[in-house]
């Protein structure tokens, strides 16, 4: 006759319901509710996005035009028919601000894809390789994280000319090295998580492993910090435009706007021609973070927080 004593305590290996906990569940995956914060920036930044997309058509004015050609004078103050004043050259403030949301907004939202596609691509294949292979590539990313970014950005651009492409370029590719450094820590901290080990065991494919580990449980994190980077690159671009390296006269851009406007500070005209420019940048990124942080909040988890 058994135990009864010993018997209470026995489960059956395989009974239905038992809870094995011998490997690490991999993060949940949540949806992400926003906050009163998160929301307003969403607001915003959905203002900005559709100035960017139909800035053209919405403009009371062309890019170039003078709202008041019968009488030329510079820096006007907001008034009927220009509603925020006129710039040096007479040409509306909100028709040149709206036509220059396009280009600022778009020339950083491409640069920021351009380097976050070589950045995580890179980074998680730098994290899955082996430590020969992860050694190279972090060295020689290494090198070009300690080149300054805007003395960067100024060398490259002098040198080989500014435009559009050029722009997008050299933010993306200067921006790649930051981003796979962040790609990579990610991908070496979950690659020795056990359900990857696990996955390992069970013979699965690097490719599986990235497709279907690393990237669900990465994603948050890389998201989170998108948002940072798109507002590092705008800074970055809109700098190059105010430096005059960036996007050239007579296309509207909101740093070279800044920098094209100077002169209505210096000799104490109306400052809306420089603060109309400077505030639309500031608001974008502002807007940006408040999402950023309202996400990192939410769900950004164990990865995220310690980012």
């Amino acid at each position: 006759m058994s135990n009864p004593s010993n018997t209470e305590h026995f489960v059956a290996p395989f009974e239905e319901g038992v809870a094995f906990e011998e490997l690490q569940d991999a993060p949940p995956r949540t949806g992400y509710r926003p906050s009163l914060t998160g929301w307003i920036g969403i607001a915003v930044v959905t203002f900005w996005a559709v100035i960017a997309l139909a800035g053209p058509w919405l403009a009371p004015y062309g890019e170039n035009a003078l709202p008041f050609p019968d009488a030329y004078e510079e820096f006007q103050v907001p008034q009927a028919g220009a509603p925020l004043g006129t710039d040096v050259a007479d040409r509306d403030i909100l028709s040149r601000i709206m036509y220059g949301a396009g280009r600022t907004i778009g020339i950083s939202l491409a640069a920021t894809l351009l380097a976050y596609t070589l950045g995580v691509v890179l980074g998680i294949g730098a994290a899955v390789s082996g430590p020969k292979v992860d050694m190279v590539m972090s060295r020689i990313n290494d090198a070009f994280l300690s080149l300054p970014t805007i003395m960067l950005g100024l060398v490259v651009v002098a040198a080989i000319g500014s435009s559009i492409p050029v722009l997008i370029a050299t933010a993306g590719l200067i921006y790649a090295t930051v981003v796979f450094r962040l790609a990579r820590a990610i991908g070496m901290e979950i690659m020795v998580m056990d359900f990857v080990e696990a996955a390992k065991a069970r013979g699965e494919g690097r490719w599986w492993i990235i497709t279907r580990e690393i990237w669900p449980n990465a994603r948050m994190p890389l998201i989170t910090d998108f948002g940072l980077r798109l507002i590092y690159v705008i800074l970055f671009t809109s700098s190059l435009s105010f430096l005059g390296l960036g996007v050239q006269p007579p296309q509207a851009d909101w740093g070279s706007m800044v920098r094209e406007n100077l002169g209505a500070l210096q000799y104490g005209q109306s400052i809306v021609p420089v603060l109309a420019p400077a505030l639309s940048i500031a608001t974008l990124t502002v807007a940006i973070n408040l999402i950023v942080d309202d996400v990192s909040a939410h769900g950004g988890g164990r990865l995220s927080g310690r980012m």
